[in-house]
Protein backbone atom coordinates (compact mmCIF):
# COMPACT_ATOMS: atom_id res chain seq x y z
CA UNK A 1 0.00 0.00 0.00
CA UNK A 2 1.25 3.46 -1.19
CA UNK A 3 2.29 5.47 1.88
CA UNK A 4 2.25 9.02 1.77
CA UNK A 5 3.91 11.74 4.00
CA UNK A 6 0.98 13.32 5.47
CA UNK A 7 2.62 16.56 6.80
CA UNK A 8 4.74 18.43 4.40
CA UNK A 9 6.73 20.68 6.87
CA UNK A 10 8.96 18.77 8.82
CA UNK A 11 11.19 20.13 5.98
CA UNK A 12 11.29 23.04 6.97
CA UNK A 13 10.76 31.47 36.05
CA UNK A 14 8.24 31.92 37.90
CA UNK A 15 5.34 31.63 35.74
CA UNK A 16 2.23 32.91 37.24
CA UNK A 17 -0.84 33.17 35.19
CA UNK A 18 -3.34 35.95 36.50
CA UNK A 19 -6.72 37.03 36.41
CA UNK A 20 -7.72 40.54 35.34
CA UNK A 21 -11.72 40.63 35.22
CA UNK A 22 -12.23 38.85 32.40
CA UNK A 23 -8.67 38.62 30.95
CA UNK A 24 -5.25 36.69 31.43
CA UNK A 25 -2.22 37.69 31.66
CA UNK A 26 0.54 37.27 30.43
CA UNK A 27 3.18 35.06 32.40
CA UNK A 28 5.57 37.17 34.62
CA UNK A 29 9.17 35.78 34.57
CA UNK A 30 11.44 35.98 37.76
CA UNK A 31 15.02 34.36 36.85
CA UNK A 32 18.33 34.29 38.88
CA UNK A 33 21.82 33.87 37.00
CA UNK A 34 22.89 30.79 39.26
CA UNK A 35 24.08 27.91 37.95
CA UNK A 36 21.25 25.93 38.69
CA UNK A 37 17.79 25.89 36.46
CA UNK A 38 15.10 28.22 38.15
CA UNK A 39 12.06 27.56 39.22
CA UNK A 40 8.90 28.02 37.42
CA UNK A 41 5.25 28.10 38.40
CA UNK A 42 2.67 27.90 36.22
CA UNK A 43 -1.29 28.45 37.98
CA UNK A 44 -4.23 26.33 36.35
CA UNK A 45 -6.05 28.45 33.86
CA UNK A 46 -9.11 30.07 35.61
CA UNK A 47 -12.48 28.51 34.17
CA UNK A 48 -14.46 30.40 31.87
CA UNK A 49 -17.59 30.32 29.77
CA UNK A 50 -17.85 29.13 26.48
CA UNK A 51 -18.50 31.97 23.95
CA UNK A 52 -20.57 30.83 20.70
CA UNK A 53 -18.23 30.79 17.51
CA UNK A 54 -19.10 33.35 15.04
CA UNK A 55 -21.89 32.35 12.56
CA UNK A 56 -19.99 31.33 8.82
CA UNK A 57 -23.04 32.60 6.79
CA UNK A 58 -21.71 36.36 8.94
CA UNK A 59 -18.41 35.77 6.48
CA UNK A 60 -18.93 37.49 3.26
CA UNK A 61 -15.02 37.58 1.31
CA UNK A 62 -13.24 34.21 1.04
CA UNK A 63 -9.93 34.39 2.53
CA UNK A 64 -7.05 34.24 0.04
CA UNK A 65 -4.19 33.47 2.31
CA UNK A 66 -0.65 32.35 2.73
CA UNK A 67 1.95 31.05 5.06
CA UNK A 68 5.09 33.28 5.95
CA UNK A 69 7.18 30.99 7.57
CA UNK A 70 10.41 31.42 9.92
CA UNK A 71 11.75 28.80 11.27
CA UNK A 72 15.25 28.47 9.67
CA UNK A 73 14.48 32.09 7.86
CA UNK A 74 12.30 30.13 4.94
CA UNK A 75 10.86 32.81 3.94
CA UNK A 76 11.93 35.57 6.26
CA UNK A 77 13.93 37.45 7.29
CA UNK A 78 16.63 37.33 4.99
CA UNK A 79 19.87 35.83 5.81
CA UNK A 80 21.72 38.02 4.58
CA UNK A 81 20.37 40.71 7.24
CA UNK A 82 21.74 38.52 10.33
CA UNK A 83 25.19 38.45 8.68
CA UNK A 84 27.67 40.52 10.44
CA UNK A 85 25.10 44.10 9.65
CA UNK A 86 25.25 47.00 12.05
CA UNK A 87 21.88 46.58 13.94
CA UNK A 88 20.15 49.94 11.98
CA UNK A 89 21.25 48.19 8.74
CA UNK A 90 19.93 44.70 9.95
CA UNK A 91 16.46 46.21 10.99
CA UNK A 92 15.96 48.23 7.27
CA UNK A 93 16.56 45.17 5.69
CA UNK A 94 14.29 43.20 7.52
CA UNK A 95 11.51 45.47 7.46
CA UNK A 96 12.09 46.56 3.62
CA UNK A 97 11.43 42.63 3.00
CA UNK A 98 8.73 42.07 4.85
CA UNK A 99 6.89 45.14 3.38
CA UNK A 100 7.94 44.05 -0.11
CA UNK A 101 6.45 40.80 0.48
CA UNK A 102 3.44 42.53 1.90
CA UNK A 103 3.45 44.32 -1.16
CA UNK A 104 3.44 42.00 -3.39
CA UNK A 105 0.96 40.06 -1.58
CA UNK A 106 -1.60 42.51 -1.99
CA UNK A 107 -1.12 42.67 -5.72
CA UNK A 108 -1.55 38.98 -5.85
CA UNK A 109 -5.13 39.47 -4.27
CA UNK A 110 -3.56 38.12 -0.98
CA UNK A 111 -6.11 39.26 2.00
CA UNK A 112 -4.66 37.14 5.35
CA UNK A 113 -1.23 36.58 5.88
CA UNK A 114 -0.56 33.68 8.72
CA UNK A 115 2.88 34.91 10.19
CA UNK A 116 5.05 32.31 12.46
CA UNK A 117 5.91 34.16 15.56
CA UNK A 118 6.96 31.17 17.85
CA UNK A 119 9.17 29.56 15.04
CA UNK A 120 10.27 26.72 17.83
CA UNK A 121 11.52 27.70 21.91
CA UNK A 122 11.75 31.37 20.85
CA UNK A 123 9.67 34.84 19.90
CA UNK A 124 9.39 37.03 17.35
CA UNK A 125 7.99 39.64 20.19
CA UNK A 126 9.19 41.12 22.93
CA UNK A 127 8.07 38.26 24.81
CA UNK A 128 8.14 37.59 29.23
CA UNK A 129 8.19 33.98 28.75
CA UNK A 130 10.43 33.36 25.53
CA UNK A 131 13.44 34.82 24.70
CA UNK A 132 13.79 36.53 21.35
CA UNK A 133 14.20 34.07 18.24
CA UNK A 134 17.63 33.94 16.68
CA UNK A 135 16.13 33.83 13.26
CA UNK A 136 16.03 37.57 13.44
CA UNK A 137 19.72 38.49 14.78
CA UNK A 138 21.52 35.38 14.45
CA UNK A 139 21.92 34.81 18.88
CA UNK A 140 18.61 33.64 20.66
CA UNK A 141 17.70 36.21 23.31
CA UNK A 142 19.47 39.09 21.65
CA UNK A 143 16.73 42.20 21.62
CA UNK A 144 16.58 43.00 17.64
CA UNK A 145 15.56 46.66 17.74
CA UNK A 146 12.39 46.64 16.94
CA UNK A 147 9.41 44.51 17.53
CA UNK A 148 8.50 42.17 14.15
CA UNK A 149 5.40 41.20 15.31
CA UNK A 150 3.76 44.75 15.73
CA UNK A 151 5.75 45.59 12.80
CA UNK A 152 3.72 43.14 10.40
CA UNK A 153 0.90 43.85 12.22
CA UNK A 154 1.20 47.95 11.23
CA UNK A 155 2.16 47.22 7.67
CA UNK A 156 -0.54 44.39 6.73
CA UNK A 157 -3.68 46.04 8.18
CA UNK A 158 -2.35 49.56 6.88
CA UNK A 159 -2.97 47.68 3.64
CA UNK A 160 -6.23 45.97 4.38
CA UNK A 161 -4.68 42.50 5.00
CA UNK A 162 -5.39 40.26 8.43
CA UNK A 163 -2.96 38.62 9.88
CA UNK A 164 -2.64 35.37 12.11
CA UNK A 165 -0.25 34.61 14.34
CA UNK A 166 1.00 31.07 14.00
CA UNK A 167 2.52 29.25 16.33
CA UNK A 168 4.29 26.00 16.70
CA UNK A 169 3.54 24.71 20.00
CA UNK A 170 6.14 22.21 21.01
CA UNK A 171 8.99 22.62 19.38
CA UNK A 172 12.20 23.80 21.24
CA UNK A 173 14.20 23.27 18.47
CA UNK A 174 15.28 22.42 15.24
CA UNK A 175 17.60 20.24 15.79
CA UNK A 176 19.91 18.42 18.95
CA UNK A 177 23.37 19.27 17.38
CA UNK A 178 25.89 20.25 20.21
CA UNK A 179 25.97 23.55 19.43
CA UNK A 180 22.79 24.09 19.92
CA UNK A 181 22.68 22.72 23.10
CA UNK A 182 25.14 24.68 23.74
CA UNK A 183 23.68 28.01 23.28
CA UNK A 184 20.36 26.76 24.45
CA UNK A 185 22.11 26.23 27.89
CA UNK A 186 23.87 29.85 27.35
CA UNK A 187 20.18 31.46 27.68
CA UNK A 188 20.15 30.65 31.65
CA UNK A 189 21.69 33.99 32.30
CA UNK A 190 18.83 35.70 30.26
CA UNK A 191 15.40 36.96 31.27
CA UNK A 192 13.60 34.98 30.14
CA UNK A 193 15.70 31.74 29.72
CA UNK A 194 15.14 29.22 26.73
CA UNK A 195 12.51 26.10 28.45
CA UNK A 196 14.88 23.89 27.85
CA UNK A 197 16.69 24.92 30.90
CA UNK A 198 14.15 26.54 32.47
CA UNK A 199 11.84 23.10 32.43
CA UNK A 200 14.49 20.79 31.22
CA UNK A 201 12.12 18.01 32.61
CA UNK A 202 9.70 18.98 29.96
CA UNK A 203 12.37 18.50 27.29
CA UNK A 204 11.88 15.10 24.56
CA UNK A 205 13.65 14.37 21.86
CA UNK A 206 11.24 13.72 19.06
CA UNK A 207 11.61 13.78 15.01
CA UNK A 208 15.38 14.53 15.55
CA UNK A 209 14.45 17.82 17.42
CA UNK A 210 13.89 18.73 21.12
CA UNK A 211 10.88 19.14 21.73
CA UNK A 212 8.04 19.51 25.04
CA UNK A 213 6.50 16.63 25.88
CA UNK A 214 2.58 16.87 25.35
CA UNK A 215 1.57 15.10 28.20
CA UNK A 216 2.96 17.17 31.55
CA UNK A 217 0.00 19.52 32.11
CA UNK A 218 2.06 22.20 33.22
CA UNK A 219 3.54 21.94 29.63
CA UNK A 220 0.37 22.63 28.11
CA UNK A 221 -0.86 25.56 30.73
CA UNK A 222 3.15 26.92 29.79
CA UNK A 223 2.19 26.83 26.10
CA UNK A 224 -1.79 28.52 26.67
CA UNK A 225 0.50 30.97 28.49
CA UNK A 226 1.89 32.50 25.73
CA UNK A 227 -0.59 32.59 23.37
CA UNK A 228 -2.31 34.33 25.84
CA UNK A 229 0.71 36.84 26.04
CA UNK A 230 0.14 37.58 22.53
CA UNK A 231 -3.73 37.95 22.19
CA UNK A 232 -3.85 40.18 25.01
CA UNK A 233 -1.31 42.51 23.93
CA UNK A 234 -1.62 42.28 19.91
CA UNK A 235 -4.51 42.85 17.89
CA UNK A 236 -4.31 39.77 16.08
CA UNK A 237 -6.70 38.72 14.04
CA UNK A 238 -6.63 35.24 14.66
CA UNK A 239 -4.21 32.34 16.23
CA UNK A 240 -3.25 29.76 14.55
CA UNK A 241 -1.59 26.09 15.32
CA UNK A 242 0.48 24.09 12.16
CA UNK A 243 0.36 20.14 12.82
CA UNK A 244 2.94 19.56 15.02
CA UNK A 245 1.71 17.83 17.81
CA UNK A 246 2.96 14.56 18.57
CA UNK A 247 6.01 15.06 15.55
CA UNK A 248 8.10 11.90 15.47
CA UNK A 249 9.94 10.04 13.09
CA UNK A 250 10.25 6.21 13.18
CA UNK A 251 14.21 6.76 14.00
CA UNK A 252 13.41 9.21 16.57
CA UNK A 253 9.94 8.72 18.58
CA UNK A 254 9.18 10.24 21.46
CA UNK A 255 10.03 8.78 24.69
CA UNK A 256 7.11 9.35 27.04
CA UNK A 257 6.65 6.38 29.02
CA UNK A 258 7.42 8.08 32.44
CA UNK A 259 4.54 10.68 31.78
CA UNK A 260 2.55 7.55 30.34
CA UNK A 261 2.83 6.16 33.42
CA UNK A 262 2.44 9.43 35.37
CA UNK A 263 -0.72 10.51 33.71
CA UNK A 264 -2.10 7.77 31.66
CA UNK A 265 -4.30 6.47 34.39
CA UNK A 266 -8.26 5.61 33.05
CA UNK A 267 -7.09 5.17 29.12
CA UNK A 268 -7.32 1.95 27.03
CA UNK A 269 -4.25 2.39 25.17
CA UNK A 270 -1.51 5.53 25.01
CA UNK A 271 -2.35 6.28 22.04
CA UNK A 272 -5.84 7.38 23.24
CA UNK A 273 -4.06 8.77 25.94
CA UNK A 274 -1.62 11.20 23.80
CA UNK A 275 -5.12 11.90 21.40
CA UNK A 276 -6.61 13.11 24.73
CA UNK A 277 -3.34 15.24 26.00
CA UNK A 278 -3.47 17.35 22.47
CA UNK A 279 -7.64 17.57 23.17
CA UNK A 280 -6.76 19.24 26.59
CA UNK A 281 -4.36 21.65 24.46
CA UNK A 282 -7.14 23.04 22.04
CA UNK A 283 -9.87 23.06 24.69
CA UNK A 284 -7.80 25.02 26.91
CA UNK A 285 -6.46 27.51 23.90
CA UNK A 286 -9.71 27.92 22.68
CA UNK A 287 -10.64 28.79 25.91
CA UNK A 288 -8.52 31.35 26.58
CA UNK A 289 -8.51 32.82 23.16
CA UNK A 290 -12.46 33.77 23.70
CA UNK A 291 -11.75 34.68 27.33
CA UNK A 292 -9.23 37.17 26.24
CA UNK A 293 -10.71 38.34 22.70
CA UNK A 294 -14.24 36.39 21.67
CA UNK A 295 -13.22 38.19 18.04
CA UNK A 296 -9.93 36.17 17.74
CA UNK A 297 -9.99 33.35 15.67
CA UNK A 298 -8.25 30.51 16.23
CA UNK A 299 -7.88 27.85 14.01
CA UNK A 300 -5.35 24.62 13.42
CA UNK A 301 -4.04 23.71 10.11
CA UNK A 302 -3.65 19.84 10.50
CA UNK A 303 -2.40 17.01 7.83
CA UNK A 304 -5.01 16.71 5.73
CA UNK A 305 -6.11 13.00 6.30
CA UNK A 306 -7.66 12.62 9.18
CA UNK A 307 -8.01 8.75 9.05
CA UNK A 308 -7.96 6.62 6.60
CA UNK A 309 -11.33 4.49 5.42
CA UNK A 310 -9.58 1.38 5.90
CA UNK A 311 -9.50 1.84 9.42
CA UNK A 312 -12.34 3.87 10.08
CA UNK A 313 -15.39 4.12 8.52
CA UNK A 314 -16.05 7.72 8.91
CA UNK A 315 -12.72 8.54 7.57
CA UNK A 316 -11.90 9.55 3.64
CA UNK A 317 -11.39 7.50 0.50
CA UNK A 318 -7.29 7.30 0.89
CA UNK A 319 -4.71 5.90 1.94
CA UNK A 320 -2.11 8.82 3.63
CA UNK A 321 -0.74 9.14 7.13
CA UNK A 322 -3.24 9.98 9.41
CA UNK A 323 -3.64 13.01 11.94
CA UNK A 324 -5.26 10.83 14.06
CA UNK A 325 -2.73 7.92 14.29
CA UNK A 326 0.44 9.42 13.04
CA UNK A 327 0.32 13.09 15.40
CA UNK A 328 -2.23 11.72 17.37
CA UNK A 329 -5.05 14.66 16.57
CA UNK A 330 -8.49 13.83 16.80
CA UNK A 331 -8.84 17.16 14.32
CA UNK A 332 -12.25 16.32 13.08
CA UNK A 333 -13.56 16.05 17.15
CA UNK A 334 -12.48 19.44 17.40
CA UNK A 335 -14.38 20.38 14.79
CA UNK A 336 -17.42 18.99 15.50
CA UNK A 337 -17.09 20.19 19.70
CA UNK A 338 -16.43 23.90 18.31
CA UNK A 339 -13.45 24.15 19.24
CA UNK A 340 -11.90 25.88 16.49
CA UNK A 341 -13.28 28.79 14.29
CA UNK A 342 -11.67 27.41 11.56
CA UNK A 343 -9.74 24.53 10.13
CA UNK A 344 -7.24 24.32 7.40
CA UNK A 345 -6.08 21.00 6.49
CA UNK A 346 -3.03 20.45 4.27
CA UNK A 347 -4.52 18.62 0.69
CA UNK A 348 -0.89 19.01 -0.47
CA UNK A 349 -1.56 16.36 -3.39
CA UNK A 350 -3.13 16.76 -6.23
CA UNK A 351 -6.04 15.24 -8.13
CA UNK A 352 -4.32 12.51 -9.89
CA UNK A 353 -2.90 11.08 -6.52
CA UNK A 354 -5.31 8.24 -5.93
CA UNK A 355 -4.01 7.30 -2.50
CA UNK A 356 -4.80 11.04 -1.39
CA UNK A 357 -6.91 12.93 -4.11
CA UNK A 358 -7.17 16.64 -3.54
CA UNK A 359 -10.97 16.58 -4.41
CA UNK A 360 -11.87 13.37 -2.24
CA UNK A 361 -10.35 15.24 0.43
CA UNK A 362 -11.68 18.67 0.35
CA UNK A 363 -15.24 17.27 -0.24
CA UNK A 364 -14.76 14.53 2.79
CA UNK A 365 -13.56 18.08 4.96
CA UNK A 366 -16.45 19.96 3.88
CA UNK A 367 -18.75 17.14 5.06
CA UNK A 368 -17.16 17.31 8.69
CA UNK A 369 -17.65 21.30 8.74
CA UNK A 370 -21.18 21.39 7.26
CA UNK A 371 -23.11 20.72 10.42
CA UNK A 372 -20.50 22.89 12.69
CA UNK A 373 -19.50 26.73 12.88
CA UNK A 374 -15.96 25.52 11.91
CA UNK A 375 -15.18 26.99 8.72
CA UNK A 376 -12.51 25.59 6.21
CA UNK A 377 -10.10 26.69 4.32
CA UNK A 378 -7.96 24.54 2.56
CA UNK A 379 -4.16 24.25 2.43
CA UNK A 380 -2.74 24.27 -1.22
CA UNK A 381 1.14 22.82 -1.86
CA UNK A 382 2.35 25.88 -3.66
CA UNK A 383 6.11 24.84 -3.13
CA UNK A 384 4.93 21.71 -5.40
CA UNK A 385 4.19 24.23 -8.55
CA UNK A 386 6.61 23.89 -11.33
CA UNK A 387 8.70 20.74 -9.13
CA UNK A 388 9.18 17.71 -11.28
CA UNK A 389 7.21 14.55 -9.56
CA UNK A 390 7.01 10.98 -11.17
CA UNK A 391 4.23 10.16 -8.16
CA UNK A 392 2.66 13.49 -9.43
CA UNK A 393 3.74 14.58 -12.67
CA UNK A 394 0.83 17.35 -12.94
CA UNK A 395 2.85 19.94 -10.71
CA UNK A 396 4.72 20.67 -14.16
CA UNK A 397 1.99 20.57 -17.29
CA UNK A 398 1.77 24.40 -18.53
CA UNK A 399 3.70 25.34 -14.76
CA UNK A 400 1.23 23.50 -12.69
CA UNK A 401 -1.47 26.14 -13.45
CA UNK A 402 -4.22 23.74 -14.27
CA UNK A 403 -3.45 21.57 -11.61
CA UNK A 404 -4.05 25.01 -9.25
CA UNK A 405 -6.87 25.95 -11.28
CA UNK A 406 -8.65 23.12 -10.70
CA UNK A 407 -7.83 23.07 -7.15
CA UNK A 408 -9.01 26.43 -7.21
CA UNK A 409 -12.22 25.93 -9.02
CA UNK A 410 -13.07 23.34 -6.41
CA UNK A 411 -12.41 25.34 -3.42
CA UNK A 412 -14.59 28.22 -4.85
CA UNK A 413 -17.40 26.08 -5.79
CA UNK A 414 -18.08 23.98 -2.78
CA UNK A 415 -20.30 26.19 -0.89
CA UNK A 416 -18.26 25.15 2.47
CA UNK A 417 -15.06 26.04 1.56
CA UNK A 418 -14.63 29.43 2.86
CA UNK A 419 -11.00 30.05 1.21
CA UNK A 420 -6.91 28.56 0.16
CA UNK A 421 -3.90 29.02 2.06
CA UNK A 422 -1.20 28.89 -0.13
CA UNK A 423 2.20 26.99 1.33
CA UNK A 424 4.54 29.05 1.79
CA UNK A 425 5.42 33.03 0.31
CA UNK A 426 9.09 32.41 -0.83
CA UNK A 427 7.88 30.10 -3.25
CA UNK A 428 6.08 33.02 -4.76
CA UNK A 429 9.37 34.16 -5.67
CA UNK A 430 10.96 30.63 -7.30
CA UNK A 431 11.61 30.75 -11.33
CA UNK A 432 9.35 27.38 -11.61
CA UNK A 433 6.22 28.67 -10.22
CA UNK A 434 6.14 31.93 -12.19
CA UNK A 435 3.30 30.99 -14.86
CA UNK A 436 1.21 29.91 -11.61
CA UNK A 437 1.70 33.55 -9.95
CA UNK A 438 0.62 35.14 -12.79
CA UNK A 439 -2.35 32.72 -13.18
CA UNK A 440 -3.09 33.90 -9.42
CA UNK A 441 -2.53 37.74 -10.19
CA UNK A 442 -5.14 37.33 -13.04
CA UNK A 443 -7.51 35.15 -10.54
CA UNK A 444 -7.19 36.99 -7.40
CA UNK A 445 -5.49 40.12 -8.26
CA UNK A 446 -6.56 43.53 -8.41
Amino acid sequence: MESIIACSRHSQLATHLKRSGALIAWALLLVSCSSTPPKSLVTPLPPVAKHPLPDKSARHEPVRGVWLTTVSRLDWPPLASVNGRPAASRIAMQQKALTDKLDNLKSLGINTVFFQVKPDGTALWPSKILPWSDMLTGKIGEDPGYDPLQFMLDEAHKRGMKVHAWFNPYRVSTNTKPGTVAELNRTLSLNPPSVFVLHREWIRTAGDRYVLDPGIPEAREWITSIVAEVVSRYPVDGVQFDDYFYAESPGSTLNDSQTWRQYGQGFASKADWRRDNTQQLIAQVSRTIKQINPNVEFGVSPAGVWRNRSHDPAGSDTRGAAAYDESFADTRRWVQQGLLDYIAPQIYWPFSRDAARYDVLAKWWAGVVKPTHTRLYIGVALYKVGEPSSKEPDWTVQGGVPELKKQLDLNESEPQIDGTILFRENNLNQPQAQEAVRYLRTRWGS
